[in-house]
């Protein structure tokens, strides 16, 4: 008798695109594991993805504004929540896994620090052999969740997660030494592009850094004027480009292509290397140095906060974990305990 998990896989073998990643096609776990009666592979990585504790901390990590008190602004949680919506769309539209892809959405940034940018490139100094977050999303999801047996994910998740950045690169990747091995994980890079040109726009507008009059118009006349028109007009040029050209890779028009570089490079001028934005970040960047040091210079006192007998590889890398692992506040209140004076308690 078929268990739910086989007659899911079996619907997705009739259902999907030629060009999409089935579940019992897997190229599988590091582990070997008994499969779930119930979830295909997909699905079950997903689901332990959002019960991990590396998840539930990015609701407290910055994605441009640092620690905003507003309820509005965006965080690498709510980042997270955007991507996987937009790829679910484009990959319902063209027919691909959504499991697998919303899997490697809500994976994808599991490994950014606190501080945003500012935070990677503080540790990627600070490291010997440097730190990028997609790097260490891989360290996350394969040895330091559930106290280090990490969450066996299969090997596209894993591979998604690893080659979803981009930088300043190319947004529609054409290296293939760079590229996700599935059509899902390529799927997750420019939605992640999407979602972040997108509400980093709108967060700047709502932070007074720029005004809507500010916005490039050809970049206006081409995507929208809105936050919503945008992203629709984005997704929607994604989809119907890939499908004339056959389904099998992404592709994107040239006149919407052209726009988003522009749009990007407006929001790394004008935002992300603003000296407003900037200002705090400075701050920032001082608390993780200060915190490398102090626990380089009392590694067992920095043993004692692990909570761990002993140390799971070369003390840097460790005190890179826990640093690379914090949210914004948390690293706050460690800062100011590790550091600054208590007030004499009179009784």
């Amino acid at each position: 008798m078929k268990t739910l998990r086989e007659e899911l896989e079996e619907q997705e073998r009739k259902i999907l695109s030629p060009f999409a990643t089935l579940s019992s096609m897997t190229k599988g776990r590091r582990f070997p594991e008994e499969e779930c009666p119930l979830r295909p592979a997909f699905q079950h990585d997903r689901d332990r993805i959002i019960h991990s504790k590396s998840f539930r901390r990015l609701k407290h990590k910055t994605q441009v504004f640092l620690a905003p008190t507003g309820d509005h602004y965006r965080t690498r949680l709510t980042h997270t929540l955007e991507v996987s919506q937009i790829a679910r769309t484009i990959a319902k539209s063209l027919r691909l896994n959504e499991d697998l892809t919303e899997a490697i959405a809500l994976g994808h940034d599991l490994g950014h620090t606190p501080f945003g940018h500012a935070g990677e490139e503080t540790l990627n100094e600070l490291i010997p052999g440097g730190f990028s977050h997609t790097d260490q999303g891989l360290r996350v999801v394969d040895l330091l969740e559930k106290e280090g047996q990490g969450l066996n994910l299969t090997f596209e998740v894993r591979d998604g997660i690893l080659k979803h950045s981009k930088g300043k690169g190319e947004i529609l990747c054409e290296d293939p030494s760079l590229m996700a091995a599935t059509l899902e994980g390529q799927v997750v890079r420019i939605a992640d592009i999407i979602a972040y040109v997108n509400h980093d726009l709108d967060d700047a507008i709502r932070g007074g850094i720029i005004s809507p009059a500010d916005i490039p118009k050809d970049c206006i006349e081409i995507l929208g004027e809105t936050h919503s028109k945008r992203i629709n007009r984005m997704v929607t040029d994604i989809v119907f480009e890939t499908l004339k050209e056959g389904g099998g890779r992404l592709s994107i028009s040239r006149e919407v292509l052209n726009a988003i570089w522009a749009l990007r490079e407006f929001l790394w001028e004008r935002v992300y290397e603003n000296e407003t934005v900037h200002a705090d970040f400075h701050k920032a960047s001082k608390i993780l140095r200060e915190l490398y040091q102090y626990f380089m210079d009392h590694p067992l006192e920095f043993l004692k906060l692990l909570d761990k007998p002993e140390l799971y590889d070369s003390l840097e890398r460790c005190v890179c974990d826990f640093l690379a692992g914090m949210t914004d506040r948390y690293a706050f209140n460690l800062y100011e305990k590790t550091f600054l004076p208590l007030p004499w308690m009179i009784v």
